[in-house]
Parts: structure tokens; sequence; C-alpha cells
């Protein structure tokens, strides 16, 4: 299946990637809630093993399956607190798992810079899985599950994608941020912007969970964080000479390559839909 889909061009690969991808992301999120965590918590921890990946290219030696371990924890924890499973005070049990980082690397002899590991590890953390376990938080509303708001997300993003990817290849000619990402321009920028105004608009159209004015200000918060959360990794990749994070999923990169945007931007829109909506 794999060398099938390398005698293909980029594009025929992404739309291939892009429609497996969407599938099993929206059959997951749709159906329910259970299914939903299952989905994210598996994206988490690839998406956390790949960056701790990344990391031992540069010699770095971060805890990968303890710092994915917590990841885990941190997101499993989420979805049962904000489902009113579990009482609110578990949430402290994230602090002593996560303290233990501190303790193993204490143990490990060889480690030559034991605390930038640790920092490293930490980074992974706070960088992949709390991004991911805020999805939890968004689409749990007093208990229960709704779907819109975390699918809604979704749509923004990958339209800021696809707006950003078309335009950019057709039209881009002033580039954004060259000493970052020479390839990214203003006109792609632009069109990932207008894609996602019209997604937002329909959105506020047909998802009843939020109003009109607060999807127009999820998609502009998704536009603007998503774009600099591809700089950042762009910058990331830039600092130990890479392409790609990864060649997970065909024409795409890695998973980190996919969700880098999405990372960056759930601080921003949970807050604002906890402050405002």
């Amino acid at each position: 299946m794999k060398s099938r889909l390398d005698n293909l061009s980029n594009l025929q690969q992404r739309i291939i990637a892009a429609i497996a991808g969407v599938s099993i992301i929206l059959g997951a999120i749709l159906y329910a809630d259970w299914t939903f965590l299952l989905l994210f918590c598996a994206i988490s921890i690839f998406t956390q093993l790949e960056f701790y990946k990344l990391l031992g290219l540069d010699g770095n030696q971060p805890l990968t399956y303890y710092g994915t371990m917590c990841g885990v924890f941190i997101n499993v924890i989420t979805f049962l607190i904000e489902k009113e499973i579990v009482d609110f005070h578990n949430y402290f049990l994230i602090s002593p798992m996560v303290t233990m980082i501190f303790f193993i690397k204490l143990y490990k002899k060889r480690d030559l810079k034991p605390f930038q590991n640790i920092a490293f590890t930490f980074l992974g953390i706070i960088y992949v899985a709390i991004p991911f376990s805020l999805l939890s938080v968004l689409a749990m509303r007093g208990g229960k599950y709704n779907h819109e708001i975390v699918l809604g997300c979704l749509l923004l993003l990958w339209s800021t994608d696809i707006g950003a990817y078309f335009a950019g290849t057709y039209f881009g000619k002033r580039k954004l941020f060259e000493r970052v990402s020479p390839k990214k321009s203003w006109e792609g920028a632009v069109g990932g912007a207008l894609l996602a105004a019209v997604v937002a608009y329909i959105l506020g159209i047909n998802f009843t969970s939020h109003q009109p004015w607060e999807w127009y200000c999820i998609g502009a918060l998704m536009v603007v964080s998503s774009t600099l959360g591809d700089l950042v990794e762009s910058l990331f990749k830039r600092s130990i000479a890479i392409k790609d994070s990864g060649s997970t999923i065909p024409g795409h990169g890695g998973f980190l390559d996919r969700f880098d945007g999405l990372l960056l931007s759930m601080p921003f829109i949970v807050t604002f839909v906890k402050i405002f909506s």
C-alpha cells in the first residue's frame, strides 16, 4: 500500500490521506464521547512520541515513555473530571506524577545534561499533551458531551490549512516569515483566513452550541494561533535541521506536522469559550 502511495504525487497523497484520516476522526467524534477520548488519546500519544524522537535526533535524552504516560494520564483525568465521573480534586494527582520526572532522572547515570532533558520532558507534556487534553474541556459542558465545538475547531483548522496551501501554491509571492519558513507566504495566510471565515459563517448558521459571533471569534483565534503554531513547529524543525516531523501520514509528514496548529490554538480558544461563552 505504501509503495503505491509513493508513486503518487504529493497532492494525491495528501488527498487520499486526508480522506482516510478525516473519516476516522469524524467517526470517532460523532459516535460517542468515549471514542472521542480514545481518538485524541491516540493522536496525543503518537504526536508526543514523535516530538521526543525528534529531540533525540539532536542528541537529547528526554524521558520518552514516562513523559508520554504522563500525557495520557492528563488526557484521561481531564476527560473524567469534565464528564463529572470523578471529582475536580483529582487534578492534584498530576502534580506528584510529573514531579517523578526529577526523581527518575536522578538515577540516570549516563545522562550528561539531566536538567536539560528534564526540561524537554516537561516541554513534551506542555506543548503536546495539555493542548489535546483541553479538547475535553471544550467538548464537555455540565458533564454532557457536545461534539459541535470540537468538530467546529477542526473544520476551522483544516480550512485554514487548505486555504493556505492552495493560495500559497498558486499565488504565493511575499514571504510571511522567511527566516523560519521560506515557503510560507502572505498570500497563503490570507487564503487560509478567507476560507476559515467562510467555514465560521457556515458553522454560525448550522451549529447551535455557540452564537454566530462566537464562531467568528473562534475562527479568528484559530487562524492567527494556528498560523503562528505552524511557524513555531517550523522553528523547532529548523533548529534540528529536518524538513518533516515524520513520514507517518503520506503527503502530510508526521503527526506533529498535521496537528501543530491545534496545539497552540487550544489554550486561546478554551480561554475564550470559558470566559465569554
